[in-house]
């Protein structure tokens, strides 16, 4: 029964989740580190918020682990590169808060707007100013959203009911996106910041992303404008909006979150014209028991169903995707695994076409198995979820080609090999929706199910190959069950797959090599 760890606090609803579909589970939030490095080596899936740092010993510890779920967006508390270099999948959850963030980021603007917070204090300390809080109004003003995704789109559709403009920089929509939303494309940051009155962020914390608004940037917004960040500490340049905010430049700012968290020591504290929370963009009620519900429905189908959704990692798969590329899927791991010990190591370029319908499909975890079946036997622990990594740590060039038509097959899939020891090319296919079949190695034309033991042969296209082979496997004691063999044409070369019952050793493999017609023999050993 595969066993899961609840690292943080969290609804019991996900308790619960985990033992109706059959999933052993122990909720122990708040442990020491000294107590979380001696269990963390007994779960096959680890779920936290973001109060355990999965990374250095507390990750080494889990040997076990194949699935990390964070209930809510950010992983910033994961290290998701170890995580793939060792075949973990990391899940989130960027659906179950997407509102509730949503809303604090319009509370935000609203409290910026109308200096609620500072009013409020006024009054309660038995003052009246009136004319102290002159506030914005929001209608009819312009509002900039940088990052339309999930939470940004929310926020775009809020100001729009406020009556507002809205324009939005986000490279990754499109024009005909943007008109859908009801919003106007901005195509850089610093355009965005000197049209608009307001601007809100809504982007992950990235290289790219990092200082994002910086000095310059807010240098170039209108002078009484107004910021927000209720998306990750560090995409503000917190120095840059102190000055900006200190000289008036800026009327208002509101943070809920900060470069350096906990926050409890920030030079912005002591201006008045910024507000604070502490990071409680998804502190509602509602949205911790929907990303409590959500990672423990995610990592149970993963656990057991091999079902991938919202993973950081790895492409994810809806059910329907995945029992439609499970066929496809383990033909692309076979051919890997063919490919993998036909040719020595030392591979420099993979090329993949997709041909016919398969063409359409997600293809992202056909590349994986692909690599992993090719990488399989030259490291240990190659998943769908690290291939790709160990590939491009190796220098491996990865190319991928789709074309909707196919010459024969309604879907065929080629793989293409370079390499220290030459280069290799593999067809296959999948009949009936159920039965993987090479059907050409190196341009020779053969049928063959990818199973079992084979042994892979290069020959002289002559009178005799098949009787000698025979005779060899004979005197070994070896049972052939099958004998597939290709031409190339009229240049006398071919190629066979001989499956055999039991496996041949080095000598039987070395007496094959040496019959005179044949120039190499290859042991091909493929699971499953």
């Amino acid at each position: 029964m595969a066993k899961v760890w609840i690292a943080d606090k969290m609804s019991a609803q996900a308790v619960e989740v985990f033992r109706r579909r059959g999933v052993e589970v122990d909720y122990k939030p708040g442990l020491s580190e000294a107590e979380k490095l001696a269990i963390a080596g007994d779960y096959d899936g680890i779920a936290v918020r973001s109060s355990t740092t999965l990374r250095g010993a507390l990750l080494d510890a889990a040997t076990r682990v194949k699935v990390i779920g964070r209930a809510g967006i950010g992983v910033d508390n994961i290290d998701v590169e170890a995580c793939s270099r060792r075949g973990v999948v990391v899940m989130n959850t960027p659906f179950g808060n997407t509102v509730t963030t949503a809303e604090l980021a319009i509370a935000h603007l609203v409290s910026a707007a109308r200096m609620i917070p500072q009013a409020d204090a006024s009054t309660r300390a038995g003052k009246w100013e009136k004319s102290r809080f002159m506030g914005m109004e929001l209608t009819g003003k312009k509002a900039g959203v940088i990052g339309a995704g999930n939470i940004g789109a929310i926020v775009c559709d809020r100001l729009r009911g406020l009556h507002m403009t809205v324009f939005v920089y986000d490279p990754f929509i499109s024009q005909e996106r943007a008109e859908a939303m009801g919003v106007t494309k901005v195509e850089t940051v610093a355009a965005l910041a000197e049209l608009v009155d307001v601007l809100t962020i809504h982007v992950p914390l990235l290289d790219a992303t990092r200082n994002l608004i910086d000095a310059d940037i807010l240098a170039r917004m209108k002078k009484g404008a107004i910021l927000i960040n209720c998306a990750r500490g560090g995409i503000v340049d917190e120095d840059a909006l102190y000055e900006a905010c200190k000289s008036g430049h800026l009327r208002a700012a509101a943070l809920d979150v900060y470069a350096r968290e906990p926050a409890r020591d920030n030079k912005l504290f002591a201006l008045e014209n910024v507000t604070f929370t502490p990071h409680i963009g998804a502190s509602t009620d509602e949205a911790q028991e929907n990303v409590a519900i959500q990672v423990a429905e995610q990592m149970a189908d993963y656990l057991l169903q091999s079902t991938v959704k919202n993973a950081i990692n790895v492409p994810s798969l809806t059910e329907d995707e995945a029992r439609e590329l499970g066929p496809f899927a383990d033909l692309c791991e076979r051919m890997g695994e063919f490919l993998g010990q036909v040719m020595l190591p030392g591979y420099n370029r993979v090329a993949i076409h997709f041909e016919g319908n398969v063409a359409g499909m997600n293809r992202k975890p056909l590349v994986n198995a692909i690599l992993q079946g090719l990488l399989s036997h030259s490291f240990e622990q190659v998943n769908a979820v690290n291939a790709g990594v160990i590939a491009r740590d190796r220098g491996i060039e990865v190319a991928e080609v789709a074309r909707d038509g196919s010459d024969h097959f309604s879907s065929l899939i080629r793989v293409e090999v370079e390499g220290d020891d030459g280069y290799r090319c593999v067809e296959g296919v999948v009949f009936d929706g159920c039965r993987p079949r090479l059907v050409t190695v190196d341009g020779c034309e053969l049928e063959m199910e990818p199973r079992g033991s084979m042994i892979f042969l290069e020959n002289r296209d002559q009178p005799g190959v098949i009787a000698g082979v025979g005779a060899v496997l004979a005197k070994a004691g070896i049972n052939i069950g099958d004998f597939r063999l290709g031409r190339h044409g009229d240049d006398r070369r071919a190629v066979a797959l001989v499956s055999v019952d039991s496996i041949p050793d080095d000598a039987v493999l070395e007496e094959l090599a040496a019959l005179e017609a044949i120039s190499l023999a290859r042991l091909i050993r493929i699971g499953g």
